[in-house]
């Protein structure tokens, strides 16, 4: 905050008790924050089942948040329309922050979410819970509904923040829940991994300015040794008990990246081969992105820009700032920075975090100043 308000507005008169108070305050409106989603998950979950059918208490689903989230995910709607509708009705997720998950337009999302509510009224779809023996056929609009929650708290959509740290925890809460409940489901226990593994990096990936700190330059010893263990060992197991599935390789990959102690030291032959089976058995244009910059650690920035440059011209990622941003870096790296900062310029044109767009920005000045050399 000082570095955007001081140049503006002057420097106080006592520096470090603005500081201070700034701090303060940011602290309070982080906890209430927090607070406000609890109340407002309570709230949700009260509405949702006062709105339901009566009978819905099944001991089968012993939590309520998840009883509802099985409730919603009913097998008349398609998957992805399951899954939208529980991420706004029962997880509170904004239709911006679903939208940006599906990687569709906001006006589109909406319109999806407005004509799935028509349908279940047309058509007087039954919201009930499934008995015990029908919840592995809800089980993988469930499973995507919880990463979703984890994923926009790991890396927000919007707000002052780039982390919302009560969406991880609600979505690691519900996996274990999930876990419990359905212990032989092993994209269950594969999904917790991939959760575990991840948010055990949280506290490294900001500044205590509130700035990102990319994965190679975290500093290790700030990582959750307990969340790693934990997660290793879920994943370790599962992929002992036989083929690997979306999650698991997910989770593989979050391993790999956890074990190393340094980014140098990264097994970035073994991710991408990983990457290589998600895109073969699970395509998707992120996916596809991500095997890109893999690909580039291990062979260079030039074939990973290359695949990038594939993925562009088919305009399936237009308006996801993370292909400009890869390629961007891509090309930094291969000591282009006149190209480097275009796209720069191009992922400040798509990004909508705040935080985000500092160091995007951060980048461009770089890169520029690279350029005028």
């Amino acid at each position: 905050m000082a570095v955007e308000q001081w140049p503006v507005q002057g420097v106080p008169a006592n520096p470090r008790a603005w500081l201070v108070s700034a701090g303060r305050f940011k602290t309070i409106d982080r906890l209430r924050r927090e607070a406000r989603f609890a109340k407002q998950g309570e709230q949700l979950v009260a509405e949702a089942a006062a709105a339901l059918p009566s009978g819905l208490d099944s001991e089968d689903v012993p939590d309520d948040r998840l009883r509802l989230i099985f409730t919603c995910c009913h097998p008349a709607l398609s998957p992805e329309i399951q899954t939208a509708l529980t991420l706004r009705t029962i997880c509170g997720l904004t239709t911006e922050e679903i939208s940006r998950a599906f990687l569709v337009p906001l006006a589109a999302m909406a319109q999806r979410l407005v004509r799935a509510k028509a349908k279940i009224r047309r058509a007087g779809i039954p919201y009930e819970v499934p008995p015990a023996e029908h919840l592995a056929e809800r089980l993988d609009s469930v499973l995507t509904v919880i990463y979703l929650v984890f994923t926009e708290g790991y890396s927000a959509t919007s707000g002052d923040t780039l982390i919302r740290r009560e969406l991880c925890t609600e979505a690691i809460r519900l996996a274990r829940v999930l876990v419990e409940l359905l212990p032989a489901e092993r994209e269950a226990r594969a999904l917790l991994a991939l959760m575990l593994l991840h948010d055990a990096r949280r506290d490294a990936r900001m500044t205590p300015g509130g700035e990102i700190v990319l994965l190679e330059e975290q500093d290790r010893s700030r990582w959750d040794s307990g969340c790693i263990e934990e997660g290793s060992a879920l994943i370790e197991a599962v992929l002992r008990e036989g083929r690997a599935g979306y999650y698991a390789l997910q989770a593989a990959i979050a391993a790999l990246h956890s074990r190393a102690a340094s980014a140098t030291a990264t097994d970035w032959p073994q991710i991408a081969a990983l990457y290589g089976l998600l895109l073969r058995f699970h395509p998707s244009p992120v996916i596809e992105l991500n095997h890109a910059v893999a690909v580039a650690m291990v062979d260079g920035p030039e074939q990973g820009l290359r695949r990038l440059e594939a993925l562009e011209a088919r305009g399936v990622l237009r308006g996801y700032h993370l292909l400009p941003a890869a390629k961007a870096d891509l090309l930094r790296r291969s000591g282009k920075p006149a190209e480097a900062a275009e796209c720069y310029a191009q992922a400040l044109g798509w990004v909508t975090h705040e935080v985000e767009r500092r160091f995007l920005e951060k980048r461009l000045a770089e890169a520029l100043s690279a350029t005028s050399r």
